[in-house]
């Protein structure tokens, strides 16, 4: 199954929300949209379902051109962030309702609805209501129903959005396993950094309207093409500050300063934009981090990690470490910068690269 975007744009009135995009999906493994809320990510799913007809540009399914096809005539499943069950119908009948409308024998609706509710331990629930059933249980019964029709596109608009933490956990890690080897496109949307690195696969970070990046998750997270991707695949906030470039040096502020090495080490002295996430930011300095004086301004701990948010100089930084560490919100602290984590963004936002 292929899946691919030429040209596509989306306006409503005066306003663009989707800008020019042209992207061919992976065919196996997520497909993860990553973006702010407001990025795009819902506008693009609707376009690939068919619930919306985009602007202008085409919409190629296996090949076909789907543009202007309706989505009772796509093979498509879509989930939502929201559990988007039938009240009045029990499990069972929710699960088996893409089926029916697809008029498969009431045999073949039998097997394949058993082996899909016991894929997402539903098969207790059956018999039940969704009203009867937990938040969990509602969400896998609205998966179930998206794996059962056998779709060759999955689209799952920020699908555990509303669980609870423990819930989340679960399904994020059964997720790429029900998926799997079933021949569909599948398209994950989400907010989370975190949740696209679990997920795997292939990222496209967003943006305003755009694409920023496509390609492998661990590629994208670790090169990424610019400073507006750095800053989409990154939570904590990814911490950027000016720098220049002198005699093989990195100045940043007064007496905070590094040896210039790796891909910036073949740049040509000038200014540039350092890019550092916040786990290269610590209390505790090994060999070679640089020094940073800052005053504490909140603090949050997790129980295995603590973040620190710090005025240096006038600007806000992170620091994200494991452990408790006694953070003082008002008080003067020192943090150290492993500058191996250090990206360099040039004028225009590109990444310096070997």
């Amino acid at each position: 199954m292929t899946l691919e975007l030429k040209n596509v744009v989306k306006r409503v009135g005066a306003e663009t929300h989707i800008h020019e995009t042209s992207l061919r999906l992976a065919e196996t493994g997520f497909n993860v949209l990553l973006g702010a809320t407001g990025a795009g990510k819902t506008t693009l799913i609707k376009l690939m379902a068919g619930l919306e007809q985009p602007t202008s540009g085409q919409i190629l399914f296996n090949g076909e051109d789907v543009t202007g096809m309706s989505p009772q005539r796509r093979n498509v499943s879509l989930v939502h962030q929201f559990f988007i069950n039938y009240p009045n119908m029990t499990v069972f009948e929710n699960i088996a309702s893409p089926l029916r409308v697809a008029r498969v024998s009431a045999a073949e609706i039998r097997r394949r609805v058993g082996e899909t509710a016991d894929l997402l331990k539903l098969t207790p629930m059956l018999g039940r209501r969704p009203s009867e059933l937990s938040g969990g249980q509602q969400q896998r019964t609205a998966l179930a129903r998206a794996i059962v029709k056998d779709s060759g596109l999955v689209l799952l608009d920020e699908p555990l959005a509303n669980l609870d933490y423990k819930l989340r956990e679960e399904l994020r890690d059964q997720l790429p396993q029900l998926f799997a080897d079933r021949g569909a496109v599948v398209v994950y949307a989400t907010s989370e950094p975190s949740e696209a690195l679990l997920l795997g696969g292939h990222t496209a970070t967003m943006s305003k309207g755009r694409i920023t990046q496509f390609g492998e998750t661990p590629v994208a997270y670790r090169q990424p093409r610019n400073l507006e991707t750095a800053e989409v695949f990154s939570d904590p906030p990814i911490n950027a500050a000016p720098v220049a470039k002198r005699d093989g040096r990195i100045h940043l502020d007064e007496g905070v300063d590094w040896s210039a090495t790796g891909a910036i080490a073949g740049a040509p002295d000038g200014d540039y934009t350092v890019g550092v996430r916040p786990h290269f930011v610590t209390p505790h300095g090994g060999e070679g981090a640089v020094r940073l004086k800052g005053r504490v301004l909140v603090t949050e701990l997790s129980g295995s990690e603590s973040v620190a948010h710090f005025d240096m100089g006038g600007r806000t930084w992170v620091a994200q470490s494991h452990g408790v560490h006694p953070y003082q919100v008002g008080a003067g602290h020192d943090f150290f910068i492993d500058t191996s984590g250090c990206l360099y963004f040039g004028a225009d936002g590109a990444l310096v690269a070997a």
